[in-house]
């Protein structure tokens, strides 16, 4: 499926059709509530799930269980979890099993959960204890029915070019953890930290020789680490697992972006139409999972009214870039 024509096989109705279906921006959380029929046609239009990461919402003070089920409601297929937010749900006497059956419930796939283990530590002995604390992390994961947790490079500031072998086996250490806890962790690219050249990336990973090795791609990083879109699609987007959509406005200049400057998918400059279909003909079929951390929404818009616009706006973006885009 290398070409226009049988990409757009993949899209059983035109855009127009689907926000019909939606109602544009007017559909409500009681017309969702209780309905996977969003979903549905969702599941038959696009070759990729839409998920939440629920940074979206972080600053509405929502706890795990209330997160899973708005983000069930707005129509999401999957969803990804902080751990900071699953600590806190467990503190207060809740349970995994309790969650594990929300996310059943909600009809929705877990697809990464978000932690900060800084297992890539230059001193052995922080190293050692991140390490227990990503085993945890997983075992956690596992339990709720997840097969992935994201792995920025936590405990280094930049990466130094001589060390890439020790990078490797750093990484190679944690994938190990997959054999006794079912979860994979999966190498994460910062477009402003250490590890923001998606090319250093696939260095990493090619070079720990591991069958479970793999990258978490996020556009808005991709653009703010200065990467091109032209070769983004040499990855095997067969196992790229979940990637991190958002969009980037023009100004300020892409050094000084910060995850502040993150907006909604369609709203920006990302290349969508370009870069999706380059995605899909290397094999990608995860989740694109919405990640803002934009505090312009957050002051103007409710919870519900900010998962309508990441949903609808996301469909928008994926549908129009696999029916046009070359």
């Amino acid at each position: 499926m290398g070409n226009g024509i049988s990409r757009r096989k993949v899209i059983t109705t035109s855009l127009k059709a689907t926000l019909g279906a939606f109602g544009g921006y007017a559909f409500g959380p009681k017309d969702l509530e209780g309905s996977n029929a969003t979903k549905a046609v969702v599941k038959k239009q696009l070759p990729f799930r839409i998920s939440l990461n629920t940074s979206t919402i972080s600053a509405y003070g929502l706890g795990v269980d209330q997160q899973i089920e708005m983000v069930s409601a707005a129509g999401f297929e999957g969803i990804e979890l902080w751990m900071r937010d699953i600590t806190s749900y467990l503190e207060k006497g809740g349970t995994l099993e309790s969650l594990k059956g929300r996310l059943k419930a909600g009809q929705l796939v877990l697809e990464n959960i978000i932690g900060f283990s800084q297992w890539c530590h230059d001193d052995p002995e922080e190293r050692k204890k991140a390490i227990e604390q990503l085993r945890s992390e997983m075992q956690i994961t596992a339990a709720l029915g997840g097969s992935f947790i994201a792995a920025p490079v936590m405990g280094i500031k930049s990466l130094d070019c001589t060390k890439f072998d020790e990078y490797a086996e750093r990484y190679a250490a944690i994938l190990d953890l997959k054999a006794e806890t079912s979860v994979t962790p999966v190498l994460e690219l910062w477009g402003a930290g250490a590890l923001h050249k998606l090319a250093d990336c696939a260095q990493i990973v090619i070079r720990t020789g591991h069958p479970a090795a793999a990258v978490l791609l996020d556009f808005y990083h991709l653009y703010r680490g200065g990467n091109d879109w032209d070769t983004v699609d040499c990855l095997n987007g067969k196992r790229l697992p979940v990637i991190h959509i958002n969009d980037f406005p023009a100004t300020p200049a892409r050094e000084s972006l910060t995850d502040a400057h993150r907006i909604l998918p369609g709203d920006g400059i990302c290349p969508f139409d370009q870069v999706l279909p380059k995605l899909y003909d290397s094999g990608f079929r995860g989740g694109l999972s919405v990640e803002l951390f934009n505090r312009e929404y957050w002051a103007t818009m409710d919870a519900e009214t900010m998962l309508k616009n990441s949903y609808v706006k996301t469909v928008q973006v994926v549908e129009r870039a696999m029916a046009t885009g070359s």
